[in-house]
């Protein structure tokens, strides 16, 4: 076995460890606490287990994560296009960079009342999900666009590239880590808006099954979705570190740090 692989193996194992003591205790603080709202893993995970094997899968979780889905992909597409091309220009930015902050600085759960109102309570997760997961997009990207080497573009000029080739083939790529780090931290927050929203007001979703389950007081289920929405976001977010790592293989140090972040150490 190579350096490599044993490095990769203890890496693994270590945080597998850390993981497996974490749950052993709060399985044994729960059952010495024997309180009804803190169930043990021991009982949340089967129901858990049963949720996802349930109708719940297809009537609930599917449409809601689809929704975040959509919402953060709308998000990043718009994002990155606008991103890159007010990073670009400086006087652009000069008269619209104060907006943007303005606009960022507003906690997307405040405007699900307006979402309400104008495109009603069960459409208004998706505009939701995309106006808070658009700004670190947006923001990250026009940062990475305006770091462009100044050799590249001196290089671009001598080789007469066309306004396509100077964006696709020099600024997106000088601007891919920022983006990713737009993206990831995009998709904690479609997680967390996709939730609120379903809080509020919603037919179908993980976060109509959080409040049923509250007010039912089914603890246990609960739990469940609590758990469920942890899962999904450790998923998303490794599938992105993933899908990073190889965009930006050509970047050894920007390589290793997602690879890093992806297996957790």
């Amino acid at each position: 076995m190579s350096a490599r692989a044993r490095t990769w193996l203890t890496g693994v194992t270590q945080r597998w460890a850390v993981f497996l003591v974490a749950v052993a205790a709060w399985e044994l603080a729960t059952r010495l606490a024997e309180d009804v709202f803190f169930p043990p893993p021991t009982t949340i995970v089967p129901t858990m287990l049963e949720l996802w094997f349930s109708s719940a899968f297809g009537d609930h979780m599917v449409p809601g994560v689809g929704r975040m889905l959509l919402g953060w992909a709308l998000a990043g597409v718009a994002g990155v296009a606008l991103g890159i091309l007010l990073g670009r220009s400086a006087r652009a930015m000069s008269y619209l960079g104060p907006l943007f902050n303005f606009l960022r600085s507003v906690p997307p759960p405040l405007l699900v009342p307006f979402f309400v109102a104008s495109v009603g309570v069960t459409n208004m997760q998706l505009p939701t999900i995309i106006f808070g997961a658009l700004w670190p997009v947006l923001l990250n990207t026009v940062d990475g666009a305006r770091g462009v080497d100044a050799t590249k573009v001196a290089t671009a000029e001598v080789f007469r590239l066309t306004p396509v080739q100077w964006t696709l083939g020099v600024v997106l790529p000088a601007a891919l880590p920022k983006v990713f780090a737009g993206l990831r931290l995009s998709l904690s927050i479609a997680v967390i808006v996709m939730v609120i929203s379903e809080l509020v007001g919603s037919v179908n979703g993980i976060g109509y099954l959080l409040v049923l389950a509250q007010q039912s007081y089914a603890i246990p289920e609960m739990w469940a979705w609590i758990i469920t929405l942890g899962v999904l976001g450790h998923l998303f977010n490794s599938l992105l570190l993933i899908a990073e790592r190889r965009a930006l293989a050509w970047q050894p140090r920007h390589s290793l740090e997602a690879q890093t972040l992806a297996t957790g150490g």
